[in-house]
């Protein structure tokens, strides 16, 4: 019993000074700045330098003019070589550039998607797309690569070129 009693006197101390310590310790910790006790969503947002305006690099971009003579002189309307407007129904201008990419010579037809309006064609050692869309109240037919994009080459203004003389003359 001496023993028990003297163990309970030494740890008394001990006990004291954890409990002490426990209870307090918690401040030595707390962060001192608001934004942490704000929800992720009030945070102000941190934009990298660089990212926060917009470029104005090509902002007053001039375009070049000779001397002597105006811009407007020099500005010409730019077609484009791969696609023109017609007016009709869709499905029958799918089916009459079918007709017209068939009896073109050199012409091979991969496959067609009526749904898509889309011919995949190869002409002249090129590979891309003959598509019929709607574009407002007329029809668009052009010539395409599988991403959606105007072809490389000239294989493709040919063949609109060709098209084009067909259909809407």
């Amino acid at each position: 019993m001496h023993r028990t009693s003297r163990m309970s006197k030494a740890a008394a101390p001990l006990v004291a000074v954890l409990l002490v310590t426990s209870l307090s310790g918690c401040h030595w910790f707390k962060k001192k700045n608001d934004l942490y006790t704000q929800s992720a969503e009030l945070r102000p947002l941190e934009v990298p330098p660089g990212l926060d305006k917009p470029s104005a690099e090509r902002a007053m971009a001039l375009p070049n003019v000779t001397p002597g003579t105006t811009a407007s002189a020099t500005a010409q309307p730019v077609a484009n070589p791969t696609g023109f407007a017609v007016a009709g129904e869709r499905d029958a201008v799918f089916a009459k550039v079918g007709e017209v990419l068939a009896a073109t010579s050199g012409v091979r037809i991969a496959s067609k998607a009526e749904i898509l309006g889309t011919y995949d064609v190869d002409y002249l050692d090129s590979k891309f797309l003959v598509r019929v869309t709607k574009a407002g109240d007329k029809l668009y037919v052009a010539a395409v690569d599988p991403r959606g994009l105007p072809p490389s080459g000239d294989a493709a203004g040919k063949l609109i070129a060709a098209l084009k003389a067909v259909i809407a003359p």
